[in-house]
């Protein structure tokens, strides 16, 4: 299961998924259309997926998708938690719908899905959790405090999940990107990218794909013995 799924790095992640083997449900909150040119997509190199709509901030909406998951498709033994929103501000005129909507859709989504997908995973005694983060959750970022808080928290959830499930076969990593291009980067002005160009060490912007192959590296039996890892995916700009 892929939250987020329809558009960018969620799409990037539940195609190479569905490419590798892997059954894959295809969360969307909103754009049925996107989700299903994900699924199609998925299916056109030979894989099998569906879409699922929920707002996986909501924790009714969150338990009725993993029933339907569950009916359709089996219990979820991969859940990658990628559903994010940004509502960047300078602190002080940041409001607090803002604040609480990104926390609400970030990490309290990280929670929900998380804690219920762990009930198959525990009886299965294997699992698979990996939450998409950002270099902000690790360095921090003007005018993104609500995003970054979020993406800390999903690091240091991860890690104290991870504590508590590794002993049942299941390992609890996460991704932190950096600057990928994707729909929301594409709106920053040219001065920006430049600037942003500028503090990366590989001297240009990922590709949603290169944090895919992060995420099945982590989701494969090759990566068994990782567990409460943060692994950047950024060209060094945490550096």
């Amino acid at each position: 299961m892929v939250t987020g799924g329809s558009r960018g790095i969620g799409r990037a992640i539940a195609v190479r998924l569905g490419a590798s083997g892997h059954v894959v449900a295809v969360n969307y909150s909103t754009n049925a259309g996107a989700a299903g040119e994900a699924v199609q997509m998925i299916e056109d190199g030979g894989g099998r997926a569906k879409a699922y709509r929920a707002d996986v901030s909501d924790a009714a909406q969150v338990e009725a998708m993993f029933d339907s998951i569950g009916s359709d498709l089996g219990p979820v033994a991969v859940l990658v938690n990628n559903a994010g929103i940004t509502r960047d501000m300078l602190l002080l005129r940041m409001s607090e719908e803002d604040f609480d909507r990104v926390l609400a859709t970030n990490l309290r989504s990280t929670y929900l899905c998380t804690k219920l997908a762990l009930r198959s995973m525990i009886r299965a005694r294997w699992g698979r959790v990996v939450s998409i983060a950002s270099v902000a959750g690790i360095t921090g970022n003007a005018g993104q405090s609500n995003y970054a808080a979020s993406k800390a928290g999903m690091i240091g959830f991860s890690k104290a999940v991870a504590k508590e499930v590794g002993s049942r076969g299941i390992t609890v990593n996460v991704v932190a990107p950096g600057f990928i291009t994707t729909e929301l980067t594409e709106d920053l002005s040219d001065a920006v990218k430049q600037e942003a160009v500028g503090r990366i060490s590989a001297g240009r912007f990922g590709v949603a794909d290169e944090v895919a192959a992060a995420v099945e590296f982590l989701v494969s039996d090759a990566a068994s013995y990782v567990s409460g890892h943060v692994l950047a995916v950024d060209g060094g700009l945490a550096l």
